[in-house]
């Protein structure tokens, strides 16, 4: 009864999710001096109903506010802070709703050696008793850690359209979209400025990369430094395993610098501002959720 309940919350949070997204699409118009469709910016002028009789609930009831303040903060504290302010307050306070789930995920990260072990233990036997056995040791493993592989799922199905509002107030908000920063301008991508000759903005890709990048190995690095010590220990030696997670890092890298080439370098503030978000997020779950259960 138990599981057939979870399977249903499962389901309601995956369609949840979907009918979420439905509304996600980002506007467009007709640029009138090129003709090209460009993304649909909002001003200081542009009012909650003009969003909401002309475009989906979801970029007026979730971009419009978000924009909006973008719209205000620029004007007072420059773009990068106002970009970094709505970033910062939109993970915290996601974070808060969704903290156990977060936990629970980070610790799962850690886990990777021990779950490679297991799979490693019945590699190569396909008969229902060793896949049931497999299967038992898993979930043996996520009960000793009190780990709901079930909850990070539906987490992750819910906060898919949170990242996207954030992503879209950054591109339609004017003020960030017309913005210039240490005086580059923010419509323009960091290929283009390439080449006209605005070494800039490589160094902006350059810096946006290595936060990204120090964003997704945190977590193996914590994995790792979390292995050796439990190796010390019980005084044994410490094995490193053959990480998949790391060749999915570097396959994940690829889409990523393509697109922040031909994305406006407004993007690649947001970007960076994203991963550092998300790097004090891993070493405060980590300091203070983690370590501290775990000591």
């Amino acid at each position: 009864m138990k599981r057939k309940t979870k399977k249903i919350i499962l389901l309601v949070g995956i369609f949840a999710a979907l009918f979420l997204l439905s509304g996600c699409t980002t506007p467009m118009v007709k640029d009138p001096e090129t003709g090209k469709e460009v993304v649909k910016l909002i001003t200081t002028s542009t009012t909650f109903q003009d969003i909401f009789n002309s475009e989906s609930w979801f970029s007026a009831l979730i971009v419009f506010p978000l924009s909006q303040l973008m719209n205000y903060l620029t004007p007072i504290i420059g773009v990068v802070a106002a970009i970094a302010i709505v970033t910062v307050g939109v993970n915290v306070f996601t974070m808060l709703l969704t903290v156990k789930s977060t936990v629970a995920s980070q610790r799962m990260q850690q886990l990777q050696p021990e779950m490679d072990k297991i799979t490693k233990k019945y590699e190569g036997k396909t008969d229902d008793r060793s896949r049931m056995a497999q299967a038992q040791e898993m979930q043996n493993l996520y009960k000793k850690f009190n780990i709901n592989p079930f909850s990070m799922i539906l987490v992750t199905f819910l906060q898919l359209p949170i990242i996207l509002a954030i992503y879209q107030s950054v591109q339609r908000s004017e003020a960030v979209a017309h913005g210039h920063f240490l005086g580059l301008s923010l419509e323009q991508t960091p290929w283009n400025g390439l080449l006209e000759g605005q070494y800039m903005y490589i160094v902006l890709f350059v810096l946006m990369l290595a936060c990204q990048f120090g964003s997704m190995y945190l977590p193996q690095f914590l994995a790792k430094q979390k292995a050796k010590k439990e190796a010390e220990a019980a005084g044994k030696r410490y094995t490193p395993t053959t990480n998949k997670a790391n060749n999915m890092m570097y396959y994940m890298m690829v889409p990523v610098m393509v697109l922040s080439v031909m994305w406006p370098s407004a993007m690649t503030i947001y970007w960076a501002i994203s991963s550092l978000t998300m790097i004090a997020k891993t070493l405060i779950v980590q300091k203070f959720f983690i370590d501290k259960k775990e000591g």
